[in-house]
């Protein structure tokens, strides 16, 4: 009986014929409470979606959910109802919004006082909006039944009349990205899609199963998913993004990613997204004055692409989505968002006779293989005379040493060129070429005060986390920047000296941050024993050692997990020691192999001075949950030598 209730609710509720006030007081009575969720502020009954494509891929979308308040917070939560959408792609209404109150009555909601209001933005104002109706003062047990309709898509292209600007991009295609997760427990999620029997749906479900069928009605064939009992994903530190480990449904009618490349590239070729003009060519001709070869002419453009092209997103009407903006209104106002700092770069590479084009990628998550846009990023693309395409990044390297960010190592990307291309992975960077290196030399006194200096110099991702000490912030506060990276650990410590080349003038050399410090009471003294940690040993600059911020009392996981960067770290401190009659500790060396992750380090006693060595090496930046032993192990062996101090007698 519950079951038959909850498919007359599915069902009924995507046809605006409401639900027998029968079924929805069964399905809240049976739905549990407190005792069932004990660590959940509210439930969700059921979240039904249907969608019904037309030949020219607009789409129409009803939504059926009934979510219960748990407890105080999660009645607060249901106060509102707020659907967004970008009135240049969409239209979305609420249709229905009922109150069930916890002792059976039921307030229907007026929603015509729902309200259309901007929505909050920072960079990016393409003008977002949202639709959003108050439920007023809600208890725990009160439940919020709501039914919204909407028709477009998510990204834009170009505007049209009426309903032609709800058609998406590939015009006669559809796509869809479900989540089949939630922050709180689900008891069901279903979603229908009704698709022209003529088109052929490409679908598949991952990170878990769900009950699927197919039949035709009315000339369309209809595919329905249903999942029951879904409990939120219990997350761990630093892993992946949600949508890589917890289920999800991927659909698209395009064929495979080589149409959508082809596609991709036609579209802004058609829209002349990267003409020239005279003035975009003769500030290439001045970029390039003096370049030595391909490679540094293509570095001076991406530089200047990436350095000079504000990242701010404004509303510019027609060519917002895939399709990029011209060349010429980005030079004109030295703005936009990743899309026009790529199609900024295409523009001057191919004013500079260079083949290019642009890219798309998902910073931050994985793109699965059915060719759903699983898109939020627009990189660049370059072929040099060795006949492959390079990839360039102006949107990620801003005052960055490298062309294309490491910090987007293996990640998916689809190329928009004229042959077509299928999905690809960016490969993994050499962790040399994001060293970290640390050296220092000290004097400690016999009173415990320790004199030196420590020197702190890195490449790649690793100069620019370095480097972001200075362009993060005005000049006044560098010092400050660079002292806290001492104070944090001994805040009695006393820089007397700081050393850095112009660190805006990231091109010419990779950065080096020299520090002379004073540091009393370094040692802790009791009678004829000095005890302390040499700086290095201690963890300073671990801001600029990732994996040292992994916690790692976790000792399994379940999920990938991901750092900043591959890197490499090496440590060499020299402490001279005051005269001594020996030494009662000094820890043992710590060495771990391993095959994507290992540490060696340990001290030495050479000429009256202590030596802490160690290296570190991080083979990759996303990894599988079966190399955090590995992973975990290196890092705990390298944290020992923080935890464990050295003694020495006078």
């Amino acid at each position: 009986m519950l079951k038959q209730a909850i498919l007359t609710l599915i069902f009924t509720g995507f046809i605006l014929v409401a639900p027998s006030q029968g079924p929805v007081k069964e399905l809240l009575k049976k739905a549990g409470n407190t005792s069932s969720y004990p660590n959940d502020h509210q439930l969700g009954i059921f979240d039904s979606t249907t969608v019904d494509m037309q030949e020219t891929g607009l789409t129409y979308v009803w939504t059926h959910t009934l979510n219960k308040a748990l407890d105080a917070k999660g009645a607060m939560a249901l106060g509102i109802i707020k659907s967004g959408y970008d009135p240049q792609s969409a239209y979305v209404e609420i249709k229905k919004a009922v109150i069930h109150k916890s002792d059976g009555s039921t307030i229907a909601l007026d929603v015509k006082n729902a309200l259309d209001y901007p929505a909050p933005a920072r960079a990016i104002y393409w003008g977002a909006r949202e639709k959003m109706l108050e439920t007023g003062r809600l208890e725990p047990g009160d439940a919020v039944e709501v039914i919204t309709f909407r028709k477009g898509f998510t990204y834009a292209l170009l505007q049209g009349d009426n309903d032609e600007k709800y058609i998406p991009p590939m015009r006669g295609h559809f796509y869809d990205i479900v989540e089949f997760y939630s922050s709180y427990p689900l008891n069901s999620k279903v979603y229908q899609v009704k698709i022209p029997k003529d088109k052929t749906l490409q679908y598949e479900f991952y990170n878990g199963e769900t009950k699927s069928s197919s039949w035709i009605e009315n000339g369309k064939q209809v595919y329905t998913f249903n999942k029951k009992d879904i409990l939120p994903v219990k997350s761990e530190t630093r892993m992946v993004a949600l949508s890589d480990v917890a289920p999800k449904l991927l659909l698209s009618t395009s064929p495979d990613w080589k149409a959508k490349s082809t596609w991709f590239y036609k579209v802004n070729e058609d829209f002349g997204s990267f003409s020239s003009t005279p003035e975009i060519k003769a500030k290439v001709n001045d970029i390039l004055k003096g370049a030595t070869n391909e490679m540094d002419s293509v570095s001076r453009l991406t530089h200047w692409c990436a350095d000079e092209i504000r990242y701010s997103g404004i509303s510019m009407g027609c060519g917002e989505g895939f399709t990029l903006h011209k060349g010429a209104m980005t030079f004109n106002d030295r703005c936009g968002v990743c899309k026009d700092k790529a199609g900024m770069l295409i523009t001057m590479l191919r004013a500079a006779g260079f083949s290019s084009y642009p890219a798309m990628t998902m910073a931050g998550s994985r793109i699965d293989y059915i060719p759903a846009d699983q898109f939020n990023h627009c990189v660049t693309v370059v072929k040099l005379r060795d006949g492959k395409y390079h990839l360039l990044d102006p949107t990620w390297v801003p005052f960055t040493r490298e062309l294309w960010s490491s910090a987007e190592q293996q990640q998916q990307y689809l190329m928009g060129v004229p042959e077509g291309a299928d999905l690809a992975t960016t490969p993994i960077s050499d962790p040399e070429n994001h060293f970290v290196k640390i050296s220092g030399v000290g004097e400690l006194k016999p009173d415990g005060t320790l004199t030196g200096s420590i020197t702190i110099s890195a490449e790649g991702q690793s100069d620019a986390a370095v480097r972001g000490l200075f362009k993060y912030s005005n000049k006044t506060m560098w010092f400050q920047n660079v002292e806290r990276e001492l104070l944090r650990i001994w805040p009695q410590a006393r820089i007397t000296q700081q050393k850095y080349p112009d660190p805006t003038d990231y091109l010419n050399y990779n950065i080096c941050v020299a520090i002379d410090y004073v540091i009393p009471e370094f040692a802790l003294v009791s009678g004829n024993t000095l005890l302390f940690t040499p700086l290095s040993a201690a963890g300073i600059f671990k801001s600029f050692q990732g994996q040292l911020s992994f916690e790692t009392s976790l000792k399994e996981r379940k999920y990938s997990f991901r750092d900043r960067c591959s890197r490499k770290v090496e440590i060499n401190e020299s402490i001279a020691l005051p005269a001594f009659k020996k030494i009662i500790r000094m820890p043992g060396p710590q060495t771990q192999k391993g095959n994507v992750a290992s540490f060696a380090g340990g001290y030495s006693v050479t000429n009256d001075s202590l030596i802490f060595s160690g290296s570190s090496l991080l083979g990759k930046r996303i990894y599988e949950a079966q190399d955090w032993p590995e992973f975990r192990a290196a890092v705990e062996a390298q944290n020992k030598f923080s935890e464990q101090p050295v003694i020495i007698e006078l």
